[in-house]
């Protein structure tokens, strides 16, 4: 095991002898016994590393087990998607086998190659020095670029979501995950569900978008400042991209206990650029014209909103006790804070 592997959780064990032998008959370069150790970070869909005994190291994803969400850790999307962006050269890791027998370990999963590299969890980088943090974020903001940038049809995904409506559809869909994890009433995502629907910003545009875009979902070179793999596709579709981007530039709103934000850091003494310097740059490389600032407070809060539900049902998998992560409880309470934080920036915003 490395420092961002563990033990496989009791709840999530399966039966290695049968992956071995699956592998053995449909990946014959992949020769076991495999030693198999479970990532820390994901809270969603239980990620593992196999290990052989040269050294050759596969990661596999794959479906929880227990009752679950409709539509919810769709992992044939992921092994999808990142095959037609590999044909596009974009920074995924190479996937290899995709298995929906449930016969073999329990569940769907897919098998993909281990991309060596750095993955930094604390947005704010500690112990770099101020150049190397500005390039990190550089990077993170031209691949980002990039992906929206990307023609699906030009990479077979033409039909990887449905077209039109996608803020309206999120609302929707996330809504009724909400509805169907919730533990408790929190008034401030009731105010959400109501509000959001009338304030869609007008203008259709259709993207690749990830979904959950961020820092820690992606695997720079060792040494260069440079994205090498974008990991956790799990919620990628065809969508709106600023609603993708806003996303990501939740970090900037966000204080760094409440999910890994910048919020109340010194920027300009780290060298991280400010969140309208970031936005400006992103506009800039996809050829874009200024975000109206309506529309980006818009988006800004449907994304609270949106990340409050997933949280939600994380806490509801872990009250289960079937969820993917030793901190997912900690991770599910923060619903309530993110959902107030939404509505308190949209009566900021809007004067609601």
């Amino acid at each position: 095991m490395n420092d961002s592997t563990r033990a496989v959780s009791p709840a999530l064990t399966f039966d290695e002898a049968a992956l071995s032998d699956y592998l053995r008959q449909h990946l014959p370069e992949a020769s076991g016994p495999w030693q198999v150790a479970q990532f820390k970070g994901g809270q969603s869909n239980p990620t593992y590393l196999l290990t052989n005994a040269t050294g050759r190291r596969y990661v596999l994803r794959r479906k929880p087990p227990g009752k679950l969400l409709p539509s919810a850790h769709a992992v044939d999307r992921e092994f999808r998607v990142m095959q037609a962006l590999a044909r596009a050269e974009f920074p995924v890791p190479r996937v290899h086998l995709l298995c929906t027998d449930e016969q073999v370990i329990g569940t769907a999963f897919y098998v993909m190659d281990h991309v060596d590299g750095r993955i930094f969890w604390d947005p704010l980088l500690p112990g770099m020095a101020p150049e190397e943090r500005a390039a990190v974020f550089d990077a993170m903001n031209r691949t980002i670029a990039a992906l929206h940038r990307i023609d699906p049809a030009a990479v077979g995904l033409a039909d990887y979501g449905k077209p039109g409506a996608y803020i309206a559809r999120q609302v929707a869909r996330w809504t009724q995950q909400y509805r169907a994890s919730e533990t408790e009433p929190i008034a401030a995502m009731d105010r959400l569900i109501d509000w959001l629907p009338a304030h869609i910003p007008a203008g259709e545009e259709t993207a690749i978008v990830h979904g959950d875009f961020r820092l820690d979902n992606l695997v720079f070179h060792p040494r260069e400042p440079r994205v090498v793999a974008v990991l956790d596709w799990e919620l990628s579709t065809l969508g709106h991209p600023l609603a993708d981007f806003a996303y990501h530039c939740m970090a900037w709103r966000l204080e760094p206990g409440q999910f890994r934000g910048l919020l109340g850091g010194d920027l300009p003494a780290l060298g991280i650029p400010g969140e309208a310097a970031y936005v400006a740059r992103y506009c800039e490389r996809t050829g874009r014209a200024p975000i109206a600032a309506a529309d980006w407070e818009f988006y800004m809060a449907f994304n609270l909103f949106r990340l409050a539900a997933i949280l939600q049902g994380v806490l509801a998998r872990a009250l289960q006790g079937n969820a993917s992560s030793a901190q997912a409880l900690d991770a599910g309470r923060r619903a309530r804070p993110l959902a107030k934080a939404a509505w308190a920036q949209v009566e900021r915003a809007f004067g609601h």
